[in-house]
Protein backbone atom coordinates (compact mmCIF):
# COMPACT_ATOMS: atom_id res chain seq x y z
CA UNK A 1 0.00 0.00 0.00
CA UNK A 2 1.74 3.55 -1.07
CA UNK A 3 1.60 6.31 1.23
CA UNK A 4 -1.19 9.37 0.28
CA UNK A 5 0.62 12.07 -0.47
CA UNK A 6 0.89 15.02 0.66
CA UNK A 7 1.76 14.92 4.38
CA UNK A 8 -0.81 16.37 6.92
CA UNK A 9 0.23 18.88 9.51
CA UNK A 10 -2.93 17.53 11.10
CA UNK A 11 -4.94 14.67 11.15
CA UNK A 12 -8.38 14.65 12.45
CA UNK A 13 -10.33 11.23 13.42
CA UNK A 14 -13.74 11.87 13.24
CA UNK A 15 -16.19 13.54 10.84
CA UNK A 16 -19.35 13.95 13.31
CA UNK A 17 -19.69 17.88 14.30
CA UNK A 18 -17.20 17.90 17.26
CA UNK A 19 -14.62 16.67 14.83
CA UNK A 20 -15.28 19.26 12.08
CA UNK A 21 -15.90 21.97 14.51
CA UNK A 22 -12.22 21.23 15.70
CA UNK A 23 -11.31 20.95 12.70
CA UNK A 24 -13.20 24.53 11.42
CA UNK A 25 -11.35 25.81 14.62
CA UNK A 26 -7.96 24.76 14.30
CA UNK A 27 -7.89 25.81 10.33
CA UNK A 28 -9.59 29.76 11.43
CA UNK A 29 -6.54 29.62 13.64
CA UNK A 30 -3.68 28.85 11.41
CA UNK A 31 -5.31 28.58 7.37
CA UNK A 32 -2.15 27.55 6.05
CA UNK A 33 -2.09 24.23 7.98
CA UNK A 34 -2.86 21.15 6.00
CA UNK A 35 -5.65 19.25 7.81
CA UNK A 36 -7.25 16.19 6.75
CA UNK A 37 -10.26 14.86 8.23
CA UNK A 38 -10.61 11.03 8.02
CA UNK A 39 -14.12 9.80 8.04
CA UNK A 40 -15.25 5.65 7.71
CA UNK A 41 -18.66 6.76 6.44
CA UNK A 42 -20.03 8.11 3.22
CA UNK A 43 -20.62 11.61 4.51
CA UNK A 44 -20.42 13.78 7.18
CA UNK A 45 -22.39 13.36 10.79
CA UNK A 46 -24.05 10.40 10.22
CA UNK A 47 -24.31 8.98 13.42
CA UNK A 48 -24.58 10.76 17.22
CA UNK A 49 -24.63 14.15 14.87
CA UNK A 50 -26.97 12.85 12.80
CA UNK A 51 -29.27 10.82 15.27
CA UNK A 52 -29.78 13.26 18.27
CA UNK A 53 -32.79 15.45 18.98
CA UNK A 54 -31.07 18.36 17.84
CA UNK A 55 -32.06 20.57 20.75
CA UNK A 56 -30.34 23.95 21.16
CA UNK A 57 -29.24 23.38 24.77
CA UNK A 58 -29.22 25.86 27.42
CA UNK A 59 -26.84 24.51 30.27
CA UNK A 60 -29.80 24.45 32.82
CA UNK A 61 -28.65 20.60 33.92
CA UNK A 62 -25.15 20.94 34.26
CA UNK A 63 -22.96 21.03 37.51
CA UNK A 64 -22.10 25.02 38.10
CA UNK A 65 -18.28 25.00 36.57
CA UNK A 66 -17.85 22.30 34.92
CA UNK A 67 -16.74 21.69 31.54
CA UNK A 68 -20.49 20.67 30.12
CA UNK A 69 -21.52 23.63 31.62
CA UNK A 70 -19.17 25.93 30.36
CA UNK A 71 -19.11 25.07 27.25
CA UNK A 72 -22.54 24.35 26.65
CA UNK A 73 -23.29 28.63 27.49
CA UNK A 74 -20.44 29.63 25.02
CA UNK A 75 -20.99 27.03 22.64
CA UNK A 76 -25.03 27.72 22.44
CA UNK A 77 -24.13 31.53 22.10
CA UNK A 78 -21.62 30.52 18.89
CA UNK A 79 -24.01 28.05 17.60
CA UNK A 80 -26.42 30.65 17.42
CA UNK A 81 -24.09 33.02 15.39
CA UNK A 82 -22.59 30.71 13.14
CA UNK A 83 -26.38 29.69 11.82
CA UNK A 84 -27.05 33.00 11.72
CA UNK A 85 -23.81 33.75 9.38
CA UNK A 86 -24.51 31.17 7.51
CA UNK A 87 -28.60 30.65 7.02
CA UNK A 88 -28.67 27.73 8.60
CA UNK A 89 -32.60 27.12 9.82
CA UNK A 90 -32.98 27.50 13.92
CA UNK A 91 -35.43 28.58 16.62
CA UNK A 92 -35.11 29.83 19.90
CA UNK A 93 -38.96 28.19 20.93
CA UNK A 94 -38.08 28.05 24.65
CA UNK A 95 -38.78 24.81 26.54
CA UNK A 96 -40.64 23.55 29.90
CA UNK A 97 -39.22 21.23 32.58
CA UNK A 98 -42.47 19.99 34.07
CA UNK A 99 -42.81 18.39 37.50
CA UNK A 100 -45.67 15.97 37.68
CA UNK A 101 -45.78 14.96 41.42
CA UNK A 102 -45.32 17.13 44.36
CA UNK A 103 -42.17 14.87 45.26
CA UNK A 104 -40.61 16.63 42.54
CA UNK A 105 -40.30 20.12 43.51
CA UNK A 106 -37.36 20.34 45.63
CA UNK A 107 -35.67 18.61 42.26
CA UNK A 108 -37.20 21.45 40.47
CA UNK A 109 -35.75 24.16 42.64
CA UNK A 110 -32.50 22.59 42.35
CA UNK A 111 -32.50 22.50 38.36
CA UNK A 112 -33.60 26.21 38.60
CA UNK A 113 -30.91 27.20 40.96
CA UNK A 114 -28.52 25.24 38.77
CA UNK A 115 -29.29 27.57 35.77
CA UNK A 116 -29.08 30.56 37.48
CA UNK A 117 -25.57 29.90 38.51
CA UNK A 118 -24.86 28.86 35.02
CA UNK A 119 -25.72 32.48 33.81
CA UNK A 120 -29.10 31.89 32.41
CA UNK A 121 -31.48 35.04 32.87
CA UNK A 122 -34.64 33.83 30.78
CA UNK A 123 -35.59 31.35 33.10
CA UNK A 124 -38.06 30.57 35.64
CA UNK A 125 -40.54 29.20 37.68
CA UNK A 126 -44.05 28.41 36.70
CA UNK A 127 -47.35 27.37 38.01
CA UNK A 128 -49.88 24.80 36.93
CA UNK A 129 -51.80 27.65 35.22
CA UNK A 130 -48.83 29.09 33.66
CA UNK A 131 -48.00 25.45 31.92
CA UNK A 132 -50.77 25.58 30.43
CA UNK A 133 -50.69 28.90 28.97
CA UNK A 134 -47.30 27.44 27.50
CA UNK A 135 -48.83 24.13 26.37
CA UNK A 136 -52.53 24.02 27.23
CA UNK A 137 -52.19 19.85 26.62
CA UNK A 138 -49.56 19.29 28.96
CA UNK A 139 -50.32 18.84 32.90
CA UNK A 140 -48.14 19.40 35.67
CA UNK A 141 -47.80 20.82 39.45
CA UNK A 142 -45.11 23.41 38.69
CA UNK A 143 -42.34 24.20 36.21
CA UNK A 144 -39.32 25.73 34.69
CA UNK A 145 -39.78 27.63 31.92
CA UNK A 146 -36.45 28.04 30.21
CA UNK A 147 -36.54 30.93 26.97
CA UNK A 148 -32.89 30.03 25.53
CA UNK A 149 -33.26 26.42 24.39
CA UNK A 150 -34.05 25.75 20.85
CA UNK A 151 -33.91 23.54 17.88
CA UNK A 152 -31.34 23.56 14.80
CA UNK A 153 -30.36 20.51 12.53
CA UNK A 154 -27.08 19.54 13.24
CA UNK A 155 -26.08 17.58 10.44
CA UNK A 156 -26.22 20.48 8.10
CA UNK A 157 -24.17 22.13 10.86
CA UNK A 158 -21.45 19.60 10.33
CA UNK A 159 -22.15 19.81 6.21
CA UNK A 160 -21.57 23.66 6.58
CA UNK A 161 -18.37 23.48 8.79
CA UNK A 162 -17.13 21.03 6.31
CA UNK A 163 -17.57 23.29 3.65
CA UNK A 164 -15.75 26.22 5.68
CA UNK A 165 -12.79 24.35 6.63
CA UNK A 166 -11.92 23.42 2.58
CA UNK A 167 -12.59 27.08 1.82
CA UNK A 168 -10.50 28.60 4.20
CA UNK A 169 -7.68 26.04 3.43
CA UNK A 170 -8.31 24.43 -0.45
CA UNK A 171 -5.19 21.95 0.02
CA UNK A 172 -6.79 21.07 3.06
CA UNK A 173 -9.14 17.43 2.47
CA UNK A 174 -12.11 15.23 4.15
CA UNK A 175 -11.96 11.76 3.40
CA UNK A 176 -14.77 10.13 3.46
CA UNK A 177 -15.13 5.54 3.92
CA UNK A 178 -11.83 5.76 5.51
CA UNK A 179 -11.90 4.02 8.92
CA UNK A 180 -8.33 3.97 10.80
CA UNK A 181 -7.34 0.51 11.04
CA UNK A 182 -3.98 0.82 12.85
CA UNK A 183 -1.57 4.26 14.28
CA UNK A 184 2.03 3.66 13.69
CA UNK A 185 5.12 5.94 14.67
CA UNK A 186 7.53 6.96 11.74
CA UNK A 187 10.52 8.93 11.29
CA UNK A 188 8.87 12.55 12.28
CA UNK A 189 5.59 11.27 12.43
CA UNK A 190 2.44 9.00 12.74
CA UNK A 191 1.38 6.57 9.88
CA UNK A 192 -2.34 6.02 9.72
CA UNK A 193 -3.38 3.11 7.86
CA UNK A 194 -7.22 3.08 6.44
CA UNK A 195 -8.50 0.03 4.33
CA UNK A 196 -7.48 1.72 0.84
CA UNK A 197 -4.71 4.27 1.80
CA UNK A 198 -1.64 5.43 4.56
CA UNK A 199 -1.80 8.97 5.58
CA UNK A 200 1.29 11.00 7.30
CA UNK A 201 0.72 13.72 9.88
CA UNK A 202 2.66 15.38 12.54
CA UNK A 203 -0.39 15.75 14.84
CA UNK A 204 -3.62 14.21 15.72
CA UNK A 205 -6.75 14.89 17.09
CA UNK A 206 -9.40 12.20 17.97
CA UNK A 207 -13.22 12.96 17.66
CA UNK A 208 -14.79 9.41 17.26
CA UNK A 209 -17.27 9.57 19.47
CA UNK A 210 -18.76 5.80 20.00
CA UNK A 211 -15.62 4.20 19.43
CA UNK A 212 -13.06 7.06 20.72
CA UNK A 213 -11.98 4.32 23.31
CA UNK A 214 -11.18 2.03 20.50
CA UNK A 215 -8.78 4.62 18.89
CA UNK A 216 -6.97 5.53 22.48
CA UNK A 217 -6.44 2.02 22.55
CA UNK A 218 -4.91 1.73 19.03
CA UNK A 219 -2.76 4.46 20.02
CA UNK A 220 -1.15 2.57 23.29
CA UNK A 221 -3.59 5.46 25.99
CA UNK A 222 -3.82 3.56 28.84
CA UNK A 223 -7.45 4.22 30.04
CA UNK A 224 -9.92 1.58 31.98
CA UNK A 225 -13.28 3.52 31.18
CA UNK A 226 -15.20 1.76 28.18
CA UNK A 227 -17.72 3.25 25.97
CA UNK A 228 -20.57 1.20 26.26
CA UNK A 229 -23.89 2.05 23.60
CA UNK A 230 -27.24 3.09 24.93
CA UNK A 231 -29.71 3.27 22.30
CA UNK A 232 -32.93 5.35 22.27
CA UNK A 233 -36.13 4.93 20.14
CA UNK A 234 -37.98 7.29 19.63
CA UNK A 235 -41.65 7.71 18.50
CA UNK A 236 -43.79 11.10 16.58
CA UNK A 237 -46.68 12.71 16.95
CA UNK A 238 -49.01 11.62 14.04
CA UNK A 239 -50.08 14.87 11.99
CA UNK A 240 -53.31 15.42 13.84
CA UNK A 241 -52.01 15.04 17.19
CA UNK A 242 -48.77 17.74 16.79
CA UNK A 243 -51.01 20.81 17.79
CA UNK A 244 -50.59 19.20 21.39
CA UNK A 245 -47.06 20.55 21.68
CA UNK A 246 -45.63 23.54 20.59
CA UNK A 247 -42.36 24.43 22.39
CA UNK A 248 -40.09 21.74 24.03
CA UNK A 249 -41.43 19.93 26.45
CA UNK A 250 -39.09 17.48 29.54
CA UNK A 251 -39.71 15.98 32.75
CA UNK A 252 -38.21 16.54 35.83
CA UNK A 253 -35.22 13.78 35.43
CA UNK A 254 -34.77 11.45 37.64
CA UNK A 255 -31.80 11.97 39.98
CA UNK A 256 -30.77 8.10 40.60
CA UNK A 257 -30.86 7.38 36.50
CA UNK A 258 -28.23 8.67 34.27
CA UNK A 259 -30.60 9.93 31.54
CA UNK A 260 -33.15 12.89 31.19
CA UNK A 261 -36.28 11.31 30.24
CA UNK A 262 -38.95 10.77 27.78
CA UNK A 263 -39.53 14.36 26.20
CA UNK A 264 -41.42 16.51 23.36
CA UNK A 265 -39.11 18.06 20.86
CA UNK A 266 -40.45 20.35 18.12
CA UNK A 267 -37.89 19.57 15.12
CA UNK A 268 -36.95 22.25 12.90
CA UNK A 269 -37.86 20.25 9.63
CA UNK A 270 -41.02 20.11 10.90
CA UNK A 271 -42.83 17.21 13.27
CA UNK A 272 -42.65 16.27 17.11
CA UNK A 273 -40.56 13.70 18.42
CA UNK A 274 -41.42 11.81 21.62
CA UNK A 275 -38.31 10.07 23.64
CA UNK A 276 -36.06 8.73 23.60
CA UNK A 277 -36.17 5.98 26.58
CA UNK A 278 -32.41 4.13 27.19
CA UNK A 279 -31.60 0.25 26.41
CA UNK A 280 -28.35 -1.52 26.32
CA UNK A 281 -27.99 -1.89 22.60
CA UNK A 282 -25.76 -4.74 21.46
CA UNK A 283 -23.97 -3.32 18.54
CA UNK A 284 -22.34 0.45 19.37
CA UNK A 285 -24.40 1.49 15.99
CA UNK A 286 -27.20 -0.08 16.25
CA UNK A 287 -30.42 1.55 15.06
CA UNK A 288 -32.84 -1.32 15.21
CA UNK A 289 -33.43 -3.64 18.22
CA UNK A 290 -32.72 -6.38 16.68
CA UNK A 291 -28.65 -4.96 15.67
CA UNK A 292 -26.12 -7.04 16.77
CA UNK A 293 -22.25 -6.97 16.75
CA UNK A 294 -19.89 -10.06 18.25
CA UNK A 295 -17.10 -7.84 19.20
CA UNK A 296 -18.98 -5.11 20.65
CA UNK A 297 -20.70 -6.99 22.83
CA UNK A 298 -18.10 -8.79 23.76
CA UNK A 299 -16.18 -6.10 25.26
CA UNK A 300 -19.87 -4.70 26.79
CA UNK A 301 -20.64 -7.33 28.81
CA UNK A 302 -16.75 -8.44 29.29
CA UNK A 303 -16.74 -4.87 31.36
CA UNK A 304 -17.20 -4.84 35.19
CA UNK A 305 -18.40 -1.40 35.17
CA UNK A 306 -21.05 -2.52 32.33
CA UNK A 307 -22.52 -5.50 35.03
CA UNK A 308 -21.72 -2.35 37.83
CA UNK A 309 -24.16 -0.34 35.93
CA UNK A 310 -27.09 -2.79 35.36
CA UNK A 311 -27.21 -3.91 39.40
CA UNK A 312 -27.58 -0.29 40.17
CA UNK A 313 -30.28 0.47 37.92
CA UNK A 314 -31.83 -3.00 37.09
CA UNK A 315 -35.37 -1.66 38.20
CA UNK A 316 -35.15 1.22 35.45
CA UNK A 317 -33.86 -1.12 32.69
CA UNK A 318 -36.45 -3.18 32.58
CA UNK A 319 -38.82 -0.76 32.79
CA UNK A 320 -36.85 0.78 29.84
CA UNK A 321 -36.69 -2.60 27.97
CA UNK A 322 -40.63 -3.26 28.59
CA UNK A 323 -41.04 0.45 27.16
CA UNK A 324 -38.86 -0.24 24.16
CA UNK A 325 -40.93 -3.11 23.09
CA UNK A 326 -44.50 -1.86 24.20
CA UNK A 327 -45.90 0.89 22.34
CA UNK A 328 -49.03 0.95 24.84
CA UNK A 329 -46.43 1.45 28.06
CA UNK A 330 -43.80 4.07 25.81
CA UNK A 331 -47.59 5.93 25.48
CA UNK A 332 -48.14 5.98 29.45
CA UNK A 333 -45.13 7.68 29.87
CA UNK A 334 -46.05 10.09 27.31
CA UNK A 335 -49.41 10.48 29.18
CA UNK A 336 -47.24 11.58 32.24
CA UNK A 337 -46.91 15.63 30.59
CA UNK A 338 -49.80 15.26 27.82
CA UNK A 339 -52.93 12.89 29.64
CA UNK A 340 -54.67 13.32 26.16
CA UNK A 341 -52.42 11.41 24.07
CA UNK A 342 -54.15 8.26 22.69
CA UNK A 343 -52.12 5.33 20.55
CA UNK A 344 -53.57 6.87 17.28
CA UNK A 345 -51.42 10.05 18.37
CA UNK A 346 -47.90 8.80 18.32
CA UNK A 347 -46.21 6.18 15.63
CA UNK A 348 -42.59 4.59 15.64
CA UNK A 349 -40.12 6.72 14.14
CA UNK A 350 -36.04 7.37 14.60
CA UNK A 351 -33.80 5.63 17.06
CA UNK A 352 -30.10 6.76 17.83
CA UNK A 353 -27.03 5.33 20.04
CA UNK A 354 -25.38 7.51 22.78
CA UNK A 355 -22.05 6.91 23.67
CA UNK A 356 -21.88 6.15 27.60
CA UNK A 357 -18.17 6.11 29.28
CA UNK A 358 -18.40 3.94 32.48
CA UNK A 359 -15.40 3.36 34.80
CA UNK A 360 -15.09 0.39 36.39
CA UNK A 361 -16.94 0.78 39.30
CA UNK A 362 -20.20 1.48 36.98
CA UNK A 363 -20.51 4.86 37.46
CA UNK A 364 -21.15 7.27 34.03
CA UNK A 365 -18.41 9.90 33.28
CA UNK A 366 -20.82 13.15 33.10
CA UNK A 367 -18.51 15.36 32.05
CA UNK A 368 -16.27 16.16 28.94
CA UNK A 369 -13.30 14.18 29.28
CA UNK A 370 -10.27 14.72 27.24
CA UNK A 371 -6.90 12.64 27.53
CA UNK A 372 -3.42 12.45 25.68
CA UNK A 373 -1.19 10.51 23.67
CA UNK A 374 2.11 10.84 21.69
CA UNK A 375 1.30 13.97 19.29
CA UNK A 376 -2.28 13.41 20.02
CA UNK A 377 -5.27 14.98 21.71
CA UNK A 378 -8.17 12.20 22.05
CA UNK A 379 -11.71 13.68 22.96
CA UNK A 380 -12.62 10.40 24.80
CA UNK A 381 -15.99 11.55 25.96
CA UNK A 382 -18.50 14.44 25.14
CA UNK A 383 -21.94 13.41 25.52
CA UNK A 384 -25.27 15.49 25.40
CA UNK A 385 -24.43 19.00 25.06
CA UNK A 386 -21.59 18.13 23.04
CA UNK A 387 -23.46 19.26 19.94
CA UNK A 388 -24.45 22.61 21.44
CA UNK A 389 -21.39 23.26 22.91
CA UNK A 390 -18.81 21.77 19.39
CA UNK A 391 -17.89 25.61 18.40
CA UNK A 392 -16.76 25.90 22.23
CA UNK A 393 -15.00 22.35 22.40
CA UNK A 394 -13.41 23.66 19.56
CA UNK A 395 -11.88 26.27 21.03
CA UNK A 396 -10.43 24.35 23.70
CA UNK A 397 -8.54 21.49 20.91
CA UNK A 398 -7.17 25.33 19.79
CA UNK A 399 -6.07 25.71 23.34
CA UNK A 400 -4.36 22.55 23.60
CA UNK A 401 -3.13 22.10 20.14
CA UNK A 402 -1.05 25.96 20.76
CA UNK A 403 -0.09 23.81 24.32
CA UNK A 404 0.60 20.22 23.48
CA UNK A 405 1.70 20.96 19.77
CA UNK A 406 3.91 23.99 20.34
CA UNK A 407 2.02 25.67 17.67
CA UNK A 408 1.70 29.70 17.86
Amino acid sequence: MKLNKPFFDIIIIGGGIVGLASAYKIQSKWPYLNLLILEKEAHAGVHQTGHNSGVLHSGVYYKPGSSKALNCRDGLKQMIAFAEENEIPYDICGKIIVATQVSELSQLDDILETGKQNGLKNVRKITAEEIQEIEPYCEGVAGIFVGDSGIIDYQTVAKTLAKKITSINPTSQIRFNQEVISIKESKNGHILKTASALFKTKYMVFCGGLFSDRLAKKQGIKTTDRIVGFRGDYYELTPQAQHKVKHLIYPVPNPQFPFLGVHFTRMINGGIECGPNAVFTFKREGYRRTSFNLKDTYESLSYSGTWRLFFKHWRFGIEEYRRAFSKRKFLRTLQGLIPSLTLNDIQPARSGVRAVLLNEAGDTRTDFKIEFGKDSIHILNAPSPAATASLAIGDRVVEMVEEKFKLQ
